[in-house]
């Protein structure tokens, strides 16, 4: 039971951008809209449930002096799969999402559910882990991308509702950080209020 709480923890209480504030450059970098921002969530997932279950899986065979750089191979290997896959059957979210694909592998979100808790738990566990902070991870860059779509080009997942442009301003680089500032703040609010 209580590898539920840590997929509940990953979606709301230890949410990895809107609480801990972590894996920021493809956050702000890939949420131009609702589609990017969901895609780039579903890859890092995938590539964060089976990193965390194959790190729990070799944690005892690995020794602590290579421990981290073993990591990265394991996780670099997910994200090769990620990235052939996408490049083969999804060729336009590819192209958006560009150099982001590849920087997963540094993403501190799924190297650091590797070492804190992957490394340290049961497979079972550790899958439950990496399903919830990806999940939650997704969720916040699909909220993010669908405030910044919707404002900055009046249009949801592609489906234009205002005639004309947008606010420009949050299609650009200082809109992600505007947009992200009132999520965060929002968020503050409502777990505020349950508490």
């Amino acid at each position: 039971m209580s590898q539920w709480k840590n997929f509940s923890k990953g979606l709301i209480v230890e949410n990895a951008v809107f609480v801990q504030v972590l894996g920021m450059c493809p956050t702000l970098g890939t949420t131009t809209s609702a589609y990017n921002g969901l895609g780039m969530g579903l890859a890092t997932t995938f590539v964060l449930l089976m990193s965390n279950i194959v790190v729990s899986m070799v944690r005892n065979f690995i020794p602590d002096k290579v421990r981290i750089p073993a990591f990265i191979v394991i996780i670099a290997s997910f994200v090769t799969v990620v990235q052939l896959t996408m490049q083969a059957y999804a060729p336009a979210l590819y192209k958006e999402l560009g150099l982001f694909i590849p920087l997963i592998v540094v993403n501190c979100l799924v190297l650091g559910r590797a070492e804190a808790f992957a490394s340290k738990n049961k497979v079972w566990s550790a899958a439950i882990d990496g399903l919830g902070m990806g999940l939650g991870f997704t969720l916040a860059l699909f909220m993010l991308g669908s405030v910044r779509e919707i404002l900055g080009a009046g249009s949801w997942m592609g489906f234009k509702f205002i005639q004309g442009d947008g606010m420009l301003l949050f299609v650009l680089a200082p809109g992600a950080f505007l947009a992200l500032a009132y999520l965060i703040s929002i968020m503050n609010k409502v777990s505020k209020k349950k508490a």
